[in-house]
């Protein structure tokens, strides 16, 4: 087992989003995430993160065992492709970033300016960081954002193939990634805290 949640219950800017919420992720499994808009998806992908404080229950994670990528980007526009990839490598016991570089199409880009990449290309540059990573675990927070149908396919072999590695993924999406094998959906809205009231965590982050 990678990680075990027990019991969790977070808040938001002070408001009760989920509660009494269970589960654990093994190597090879995938779990998306569903729900509507400001259910409390990201929330608890930042909550397993450890960069949101939880209400009650608890979070067993190895922290040098994983990688987050939120919703943003998070790459430097001021520098190249490669020089993005070698900043990460860097940080990442420095990997080498030619396969990120073609597994994500990026080979003819790699002297650009991130800046002047289209929002597809942008998105598939920091999606590269994750074969930098070498972590077991992924926590994605709506990784095909600006993709397109191709770039959709083509990342989710590369998810598939990270689980058939032995590793694990938690997802939030609102597509199908094709992951039907080991995977399983929690709905965050069949969690959702039926009061809605202010609680303990009021200093939650906003």
């Amino acid at each position: 087992m990678l990680l075990s949640v027990d019991n969790l219950s977070v808040s938001r800017g002070g408001v009760s989003l989920f509660e009494s919420l269970n589960f654990t992720l093994s190597p090879g499994q995938f779990i998306s995430l569903t729900g509507g808009n400001g259910t409390g998806k990201t929330t608890l992908l930042r909550s397993i993160a450890g960069l949101q404080p939880k209400d009650e229950g608890e979070i067993l994670i190895d922290n040098d065992n994983f990688i987050f990528a939120g919703d943003s980007n998070g790459i430097k526009t001021s520098l190249t492709v490669s020089e993005n990839l070698r900043f990460w490598s860097a940080i990442f016991g420095e990997k080498e970033f030619e396969e990120a570089l073609e597994v994500f199409h990026l080979t003819k880009f790699e002297n650009r300016f991130a800046g002047k990449l289209s929002a597809g290309q942008k998105r598939r540059l920091s999606l590269a960081r994750l074969l930098l990573a070498d972590k077991a675990i992924w926590l994605l927070d709506e990784p095909t954002v600006s993709l397109d149908k191709k770039s959709m396919e083509e990342f989710s072999k590369i998810l598939k193939n990270h689980l058939e590695a032995g590793g694990a993924a938690v997802v939030a999406t609102h597509i199908d990634l094709g992951l039907k094998t080991h995977s399983s959906n929690i709905n965050i809205e069949d969690y959702r805290t039926k009061s809605g009231n202010l609680n303990a965590s009021a200093g939650a982050f906003l």
